[in-house]
């Protein structure tokens, strides 16, 4: 039998643009978020993302913008304590946009993972090429159909280059 999920990090890593060809001179950043979206059913409460760095809450804290991709590992991070999550929240989306509107499917080594703080173990990971010429990605909710928090995987691409532009396309994947 495995704990509860309790307290988790979304972590999401790409390389900067030319990162993988030294001949390239010039270069256009590439700009991946994530984001952590809460809804109370099917409606829209709160949000953790590079302009918006907190939930309401503190649940949900992401840990800086990323604008470029530099650095090794994971580039943008969001911590989820559960613990703190408003009793209201039903679902949390789990989100990867394109804010400049590259293809996530040609961004060089990029992906997005779950770990499971608690277990010290990373839970899922799923390769942005995934998401084909698509500028977003639906990478997985977390519900708690009864009581425990659960993480189902999802990994369908959406067109999406902010949070705004993504909220509207969600509802499929809430209960």
């Amino acid at each position: 039998m495995t704990a509860p999920l309790t307290y988790l990090t979304f972590g999401v890593g790409w390389d900067p643009a030319g990162a993988t060809d030294v001949a390239a001179l010039s270069r256009t950043d590439i700009d991946i978020d994530a984001a952590a979206l809460a809804f109370a059913g099917d409606e829209f409460t709160d949000v953790a993302f590079h302009e918006q760095l907190t939930s309401r809450d503190g649940a949900l804290r992401h840990h800086g913008d990323s604008v470029t991709g530099d650095g090794d590992g994971d580039n943008e991070v969001i911590v989820v304590d559960l613990s703190l999550l408003d009793p209201a929240v039903t679902t949390i989306v789990f989100l990867v946009t394109s804010y400049q509107g590259q293809q996530l499917g040609q961004v060089a080594n990029g992906f997005c993972r779950l770990v499971d703080n608690a277990a010290g173990v990373e839970a899922v990971r799923l390769e942005l090429s995934a998401a084909g010429p698509s500028t977003g990605l639906v990478f997985g909710t977390l519900q708690r159909p009864q009581g425990d928090w659960v993480f189902t995987l999802i990994g369908q691409p959406i067109l999406a280059q902010h949070v705004a532009d993504a909220v509207p396309q969600l509802g499929v994947y809430l209960r």
